[in-house]
């Protein structure tokens, strides 16, 4: 029902989800001729973990952050709270389809829930162990698949740069636009 109502204009729909990725990535599938044999070489330092968070607007947008490490409360109510304050200004329900991820439904979380019910930002919870109901996952498969398959980053930085031109080069292809967040430490800019 979500889906039609969005494909008929009467609300925006999009799709929540993190993901992460490594310095080394896993190799894509390939053939060697006879005797060859296949040879990715590794830095000597694996680094830290890249995470991303995003919501996809199926042919219309994708929006995401990037983090270090794990994608933490802030970060998911940084990107939450800019969510609702578009759909106020649009006047549009806006909902934000997601799993049940812990910080998706922590007492912090849950405080703020009926602040964005009113500035018009609705939030489904997908059934436990739905992962293929989130459209979004098809996106972190195709971008680790497609985009970064069988690279080797030499730090986080290069890894953060092959991640956003691998979202940018994957809106071109679907003729959608991408826009990054940059997350804010401490206190709002």
């Amino acid at each position: 029902m979500l889906e039609l109502a969005a494909a008929t204009g009467e609300i925006d729909l999009k799709y929540l989800d993190e993901s992460g990725f490594c310095a080394w990535s896993e190799p894509g599938y390939t053939y060697y001729f006879k005797g060859e044999q296949k040879r990715l070489e590794q830095t000597k330092r694996r680094g830290r973990r890249l995470s991303i968070i995003g919501f996809l607007q199926p042919l219309i947008s994708f929006i995401y952050g990037l983090v270090i490490g794990g994608v933490d409360r802030k970060s998911y109510i940084q990107m939450m709270e800019q969510e609702a304050l578009e759909a106020e200004k649009s006047g549009r329900i806006r909902v934000i389809v997601q799993d049940n991820g812990p910080i998706h439904r922590c007492k912090q979380v849950q405080q703020l829930w009926s602040k964005w019910e009113q500035m018009g930002l609705y939030i489904f919870f997908l059934p436990k162990y739905c992962s293929e109901m989130n459209p979004i996952e098809l996106e972190w498969q195709h971008l680790k698949k497609d985009e970064l398959s069988g690279q080797v980053f030499n730090d986080e930085l290069d890894l953060a740069y092959a991640v956003i031109n691998g979202i940018q080069a994957r809106g071109e292809r679907g003729n959608y636009t991408t826009e990054r967040i940059k997350f804010y430490s401490n206190h709002p800019p």
